[in-house]
């Protein structure tokens, strides 16, 4: 008989695991039923792993494979992550976290009834944008604002509302594609518009959108590239100078911003990202960016411009169809609270992570290394960089401090315990498998997690994922 026969020879039966104390536990957690499904999907799952040259595991180790399934089955299938990738606005893993006072306003809210589209002062029905225009319009600059539920929303609408069967021009290098197959001129098409194209990919004049403007144009579109550069030979117009254009022909200028970023980035060693207010002083008509991205707030499409267009929008039959809910506008409200306070950086996920100093990153990945190390895990510091996400800055990079687990220590502790190791990509999946799913990286041979977008209050929870990972499920 082979060493593989004679492994799945001496796996414990159902009834077996069943009879223990932590078999029973199972039952009493969901009902008997399930807990033989577990059992039999852990057992089936030691048999390939047997055959494919792993070590049979222990009864513990089945027995625990079998709590971590039951806990999967009975947890919803959108549920929290611990992003450890160093992509803070990660479209993957939900962009940007809210802070815990946008939370507190959520349910709030949601926990009742509100004044969502009530006047309280004059004890009427009113409108649900009132609770924002204020703050994005002392944000901005601008005359009035509306929000729907995510910036192509926003453009789509702007566009209906403003350029239905009459002409939009834009430069050939601005009609890109973002992530998901979302295409700009799909949905300017969608809006009933015309697009007219100028310039080339890498060099639009401002002579290529006069010499387009028709008597059928309506609208003169800007659109930020937000997830690609274009470099070396390359010429761009300037918002100001379409804004200057469409004036002298009584035409619109709108422009898509994508990531809405209000604060300056380059005061975090960032290329300097276009802001709103930025757009509103430069004659703008009308501007579209994201709630959910460099803001850092709930998913949702903000409009900012001049009075009477916001006035069109907020009147055409779109509207309705593209509105926020009441649990969004509470988290943006309070997100743009936090700005006006000045308290962005400390109480804003995303910028507090972007403004963590190389100190504050270094001291929290020695803590976890040696955390780890208490528990015969080798693993080590190393330098690396974190990226922005979402669209928004592409090619630019924070350095950080990374926590790596190496194969060669994988293969040690094997070789310590008597067992053979696993790869660094099995270690990977049982952490995307844990009850909060860890989402590490892997590069050359490491396993690499980021402090940078772990929130701290997650800092235990990841130890307690790779404690187990690596030995209980792996070596055990």
């Amino acid at each position: 008989m082979t060493l593989e026969q004679n492994q799945l020879r001496s796996l414990p039966s159902v009834n077996d695991l069943l009879s223990t104390s932590q078999g029973q536990s199972l039952i009493l957690a969901s009902s008997h039923e399930m807990a033989v499904a577990v059992l039999r999907a852990a057992l089936a799952q030691a048999r390939a792993d047997i055959r494919a040259g792993t070590h049979g595991p222990t009864k513990e180790s089945l027995l625990l494979t079998a709590e971590i399934l039951l806990q999967q089955r009975q947890q919803p299938r959108l549920r929290p992550v611990i992003n450890a990738t160093g992509v803070i606005v990660n479209t993957n893993l939900g962009r940007a976290p809210l802070s815990t006072e946008a939370l507190l306003a959520v349910q709030r809210v949601a926990s009742g009834y509100s004044n969502l589209e009530y006047a309280l002062e004059q004890g009427e029905r009113g409108s649900r944008n009132a609770h924002i225009t204020d703050l994005l319009r002392e944000l901005t600059g601008a005359e009035a604002a509306l929000v729907t539920n995510n910036n192509a929303a926003a453009v789509l609408l702007g566009l209906s509302a403003l350029a239905q069967g009459r002409e939009v021009i834009i430069s050939r290098g601005q009609l890109v594609e973002i992530g998901g197959g979302f295409r700009v001129p799909d949905v300017m098409l969608q809006s009933g518009c015309q697009l007219v194209e100028v310039g080339t990919t890498n060099r639009t004049r401002i002579a290529d959108y006069t010499a387009a403007i028709s008597e059928r144009t309506a609208v003169l579109l800007a659109v930020h590239p937000s997830n690609f550069l274009i470099t070396g030979f390359t010429e761009s117009t300037s918002l100001k100078e379409l804004a200057t254009l469409a004036h002298q022909h009584n035409l619109l200028v709108m422009e898509d911003l994508g990531s809405g970023c209000l604060l300056d980035c380059s005061r975090y060693g960032l290329a300097h990202e276009p802001t709103p207010q930025e757009s509103i002083a430069a004659g703008a008509d009308l501007v579209c960016f994201s709630g959910d991205k460099l803001l850092g707030g709930p998913q949702a499409g903000i409009i900012v411009g001049k009075q009477e267009i916001i006035a069109r929008l907020a009147k055409h039959p779109l509207m309705r169809a593209v509105r926020i809910d009441k649990m969004t506008l509470a988290a943006l409200e309070t997100t743009l609270r936090h700005y006006l306070r000045n308290e962005a950086e400390s109480h804003i996920p995303v910028w507090r992570m972007i403004s963590y100093t190389s100190e504050q990153l270094v001291r929290r990945v020695s803590g976890w290394v040696t955390q780890l190390r208490e528990q015969g895990i080798t693993t080590h510091l190393q330098s690396g960089e974190s990226t922005i996400g979402g669209g928004s800055l592409p090619d630019e990079t924070l350095p950080t401090t990374l926590l790596a687990l190496a194969e060669s220590d994988l293969a040690a502790l094997g070789k310590a315990k008597g067992h053979r190791s696993t790869s660094l990509a099995e270690i990977a999946t049982r952490l995307r498998q844990w009850p909060t799913p860890v989402i590490p990286r892997i590069s050359r041979d490491m396993l690499l997690l980021d402090p940078r977008t772990v929130l701290v209050e997650q800092d235990q929870e990841l130890i307690r994922a790779m404690k187990e990972c690596i030995i209980t499920q792996n070596l055990g």
